[in-house]
C-alpha cells in the first residue's frame, strides 16, 4: 500500500479528460481564476481607512445660507432676503 506510481496519475487524468472534457476543464479553472480576483478585491475593499469611509458615505451640507434661519428684524417680522 505504497503511493501511486506515475503510471497510475496518467490514467486518473485520461479518465478525468474524457469525463469532462478539456474546454470544460479549462473553463472550471477560469471560473476559479475569477472568483479568487474577486476574493482579493473584496479584501482590498475592507481595507479602506474608516475616515474615508466615513467622508464618502456623508451627505453633502447645504450653503450657509440655505441653512441659517432667516432672523427677525426689529418689528419682529422675518426679514425678507429680497428687501433692500
Amino acid at each position: 500500500m505504497g503511493s501511486f506510481s506515475i503510471w497510475h496519475w496518467v490514467i486518473v487524468a485520461l479518465v478525468v479528460i474524457l469525463l469532462f472534457g478539456r474546454g470544460r476543464i479549462s473553463e472550471m479553472m477560469g471560473d476559479l481564476a475569477k472568483g479568487i480576483k474577486s476574493f482579493r478585491k473584496g479584501l482590498a475593499e475592507d481595507d479602506v481607512p474608516e475616515g474615508t469611509a466615513a467622508r464618502a458615505a456623508a451627505p453633502p451640507s447645504l450653503p450657509r445660507e440655505a441653512a441659517a434661519p432667516a432672523q427677525p428684524d426689529a418689528g419682529g417680522q422675518p426679514a425678507s432676503r429680497d428687501a433692500a
